[in-house]
C-alpha cells in the first residue's frame, strides 16, 4: 500500500476530487496548508503603489491512501485535474503504508482501505 499527499492550488481541489472519485478513489482526506515551494512566495503592488510579498501560499493538501498497483492511476488522476502548467501547480509525495486498520471492525491490510 502506498499514502499519495499532493499539495495543490485550492481552485483545483473539486476538479481533482471529482476525477479521483470517476475513477474509483473515494477516500481521502485534506487539509488547509500554507507552504511555497520554487516560486518562493509572491510580490502583489497595493493600490497606493506599495509592493508587498507574500511568501506562504495557501494551498490544499489531499492524503489517500491506495494498493502499490494504483499508483500510476492515481498519480495521473491528480495530474490531469490539477495542472495549469504554471509555477505552483504543487508536488505529489509517494510513500510507501505499513499497515492499515480499520477502527470499526479491527480489519487490516488492503481490505481496510
Amino acid at each position: 500500500m502506498e499514502k499519495i499527499e499532493a499539495i495543490l492550488r485550492p481552485e483545483k481541489l473539486e476538479a481533482v476530487k471529482n476525477a479521483l472519485a470517476a475513477e474509483g478513489f473515494i477516500g481521502l482526506n485534506v487539509v488547509t496548508v500554507t507552504g511555497r515551494g520554487v516560486q518562493k512566495g509572491v510580490t502583489h503592488t497595493g493600490r497606493t503603489g506599495e509592493k508587498v510579498s507574500i511568501d506562504m501560499l495557501p494551498k490544499v493538501k489531499l492524503e489517500l491512501v491506495i494498493k502499490n498497483k494504483d499508483r500510476e492511476k492515481a498519480v495521473n488522476t491528480i495530474l490531469a485535474a490539477a495542472r495549469t502548467g504554471v509555477i505552483g501547480d504543487g508536488k505529489i509525495f509517494i510513500t510507501p503504508v505499513l499497515e492499515v486498520v480499520r477502527v470499526r471492525t479491527g480489519e487490516r491490510g488492503e481490505g481496510a482501505i
